[in-house]
């Protein structure tokens, strides 16, 4: 129960940074949503984050975290699937462009798995494991 009262509040608390950000941004103050329309995400930007349909590949997480002192800063690691820890732990990104949406990333074909990797200096396998759930061909 303790942890997921704990996930719920990481959850929470990354809504209201994102609702500061948009007050930040000068166009979030005007917002009066209820919360159906908080839950439908209503509000103009989007909050993705890694490992989620709009960014699937989890393993850029690393050079973020190295990028950003993340751990040093916050206490939060990432385990060898590049989940975080402690289990309560939110990441994500803030696009307060009044035309971004939420999207997915539909099924990858091989030459686009091949292209990717090349562009992030991976094997074609190690790509293929990481995103295995949207791949159109069998690895």
């Amino acid at each position: 129960m303790v942890q997921a009262l704990g996930d719920r509040i990481a959850e929470a608390l990354a809504e209201y940074f994102h609702k500061q950000v948009r007050d930040l941004s000068g166009y979030g103050r005007a917002e009066n949503l209820t919360m159906e329309q908080m839950i439908r995400e209503k509000y103009r930007g989007i909050r993705p984050a890694p490992g989620y349909p709009a960014c699937p590949d989890h393993t850029q997480k690393p050079q973020l975290w190295k990028l950003l002192d993340i751990e040093a800063a916050t206490g939060i690691g990432l385990t060898e699937s590049c989940a975080m820890k402690p289990g309560s732990s939110v990441s994500g990104f803030y696009f307060n462009h009044p035309e971004s949406k939420y999207f997915a990333v539909g099924k990858l074909a091989r030459d686009q798995i091949e292209d990717y990797a090349a562009r992030s200096a991976r094997e074609v396998a190690e790509v293929e494991k990481w995103l295995s759930p949207y791949l159109a061909y069998e690895a």
